[in-house]
């Protein structure tokens, strides 16, 4: 096996092709996110679970998925990208099945925290595959290709779930194998074999790492269901026995392992010993550590939007489930069309440009929410809002990992990528907390405000807006039914319309943040190389001076 692969070991292949395969997994990992939102009643009833276990077959996922990232970047170096990425994908398939064919509520619980093993294992592994395999203006085009994805994939996971759901909540999970053997079959035939670094695993930076993440991803995850100081619910001793919620236990817990882990990177970086899980001299390539910056800031607003927007379109403007999904894939639409249309943009105004281009829509679309959106909103102005949205995320979320990795040398791939990998999932799990709160808060308290201002007095107004919210908004086609209680439907639709419109606001505000952050980024210097340009290994590049500290693990 070739330790550097270059553009002669690729003639019999098509990278594009390999791309496409690459670009399924990831498409994989993402859907699996949102589509379940859309199968969790069926899912209820037939395995007759309780909301606890319900909550945890959505969130087990994404906490196990953000705590692996860095360890999977690092492992990535050592095996290989693309085999770890078959490896990942072959593991994803088997978790897919296991789920499918759940016979309680306990089994799909373990199936997804396996899935998340694997989705852990493709994202850090993709970003590896694409740095690694595409050069020049081709890597460019790849990254678009691969941002594309991830938005477009977000909007299908509801459109898939709500076709799927007429069938068999069973499907949502059973249909992920027959992508999974496409994905094999196609990396296998047109993606060579990746380098690999010698090196070891630090296991004690593993066990920190895989703590740290997964404990601060399961704290803004949670926070709002568990209680950020009081416990709203009871997790093991925590709750009622000890009068405090588990999440600041968690966040303590978090926060020292990884200043722990932090420290250890720090000592073994300069020990020239065991190689780092998170090499740290890789934070001293200015379009690394900015852009990471960037990244997760980006992500915040990104996935929080979409983490609630269903819940109003069904809830408030009466749309199922379906209409539901083909209302937001329209974010897919979006994103695919910004992705076409980098291609002839790439050159003209650079990765930067497009990621800042893509902050500029989504935030206009944002806003149209925060401008527009009421409980009698038609379809077609959510669809010009979602439709710049989606551009917007077709540009900036592709880029921006374009510009992240652009200086990383070859050897650190999978590092690099495992580190902004992990920046976006913590900034999207942050993002659905923080943009979550904001709209059940904002939810209760409007319509509490408005309940009292119909007549109804302020503890009955606090308990029916507490309950609204407590269901996610389900509960207002019930109060409609209801000639005695459908003035509160209205008013719940109304207050759940003034949520999404803070959200927009919210959202369009973190973007602004995002695009001031990339204001940081240092724009490539004429002339320079990346290092994905093939180059005599004594070269260095002109945009790096700490070029001189890397080496092979």
């Amino acid at each position: 096996m070739s330790d550097n692969p270059t553009r002669s070991s690729l003639a019999n292949r098509d990278p594009w092709l390999g791309l496409l395969a690459v670009s399924l997994g990831v498409s994989l990992v993402v859907v699996d996110f949102t589509i379940v939102n859309v199968v969790m009643p069926p899912i209820i009833d037939d395995l007759e679970i309780s909301a606890f276990d319900a909550q945890w077959i959505q969130e087990s996922y994404a906490i196990i998925l953000a705590a692996l990232l860095l360890v999977m970047g690092r492992l990535s170096d050592v095996v290989g990208a693309r085999r770890l990425f078959l490896i990942g994908t072959v593991i994803f398939g088997l978790a897919s099945i296991a789920a499918a064919v759940a016979p309680s509520g306990e089994t799909l619980i373990a199936s997804r925290f396996a899935q998340g093993v694997g989705g852990a294992i493709v994202m850090p592994t993709s970003l590896a595959l694409l740095n690694m395999t595409f050069r020049g203006p081709d890597r460019g085009k790849a990254f678009a290709i691969w941002g594309s994805t991830i938005g477009a994939a977000a909007a299908v996971g509801p459109l898939l779930g709500g076709w799927l759901a007429e069938y068999s909540w069973r499907w949502a999970f059973g249909i992920n194998i027959f992508v999974v053997v496409l994905i094999v079959l196609g990396v296998m035939k047109y993606l060579d074999e990746s380098p690999r670094q010698p090196g070891k695993i630090d296991a004690v930076g593993g066990v920190l790492s895989v703590l740290g993440l997964g404990l601060l991803a399961f704290a803004l995850i949670e926070g709002r269901n568990y209680g950020w100081w009081e416990p709203q619910k009871d997790f093991g001793p925590f709750g009622d026995a000890l009068n405090l919620s588990v999440i600041p236990v968690a966040l303590v817990v978090a926060v020292a392992s990884l200043a722990l882990f932090l420290l250890l990177q720090l000592r073994l970086t300069r020990a020239d010993g065991t190689a780092p899980l998170m090499d740290t001299s890789l934070f001293g390539i200015k379009s690394f550590s900015t852009g990471n910056i960037a990244t997760l800031i980006i992500a915040l607003a990104e996935f929080g939007m979409l983490a609630v927007l269903p819940l109003w379109l069904q809830y408030t403007l009466g749309y199922s489930v379906l209409q539901t999904g083909l209302i937001v894939f329209i974010v897919a639409v979006g994103s695919f069309f910004a992705s076409g249309a980098s291609f002839g943009m790439a050159e003209k105004v650079g990765p930067i440009g497009l990621v800042r281009i893509g902050l500029v829509l989504e935030a206009i679309g944002l806003l149209m929410f925060g401008l527009l959106a009421s409980s009698d909103s038609q379809w077609w102005i959510i669809g010009i809002a979602l439709f710049l949205y989606g551009m917007g995320v077709g540009f900036a979320t592709a880029q921006v990992t374009n510009v992240v990795l652009a200086d990383v040398p070859p050897q650190h791939a999978g590092q690099g990528s495992g580190i902004q990998s992990a920046a976006r999932q913590l900034g999207s799990a942050l993002g659905i907390a923080v943009l979550t709160s904001t709209f059940f808060t904002a939810l209760d308290s409007d319509l509490s405000d408005r309940l009292v201002q119909q007549g109804t007095p302020a503890p009955e107004a606090n308990e029916l807006s507490s309950a609204v919210s407590d269901s996610a908004g389900a509960m207002i086609s019930g109060l409609s039914e209801n000639p005695q209680t459908a003035p509160v439907a209205d008013a719940a639709r109304d207050a759940m319309s003034h949520a999404i419109q803070i959200n927009g606001y919210t959202c369009a505000a973190l973007l602004v943040l995002g695009m001031l952050a990339t204001l940081l980024i240092p724009r490539p210097k004429a002339g320079a190389q990346q290092w994905g340009e093939e180059q005599d290994s004594s070269e260095t590049s002109d945009s790096d001076v700490n070029v001189g500290k890397f080496s092979a693990s």
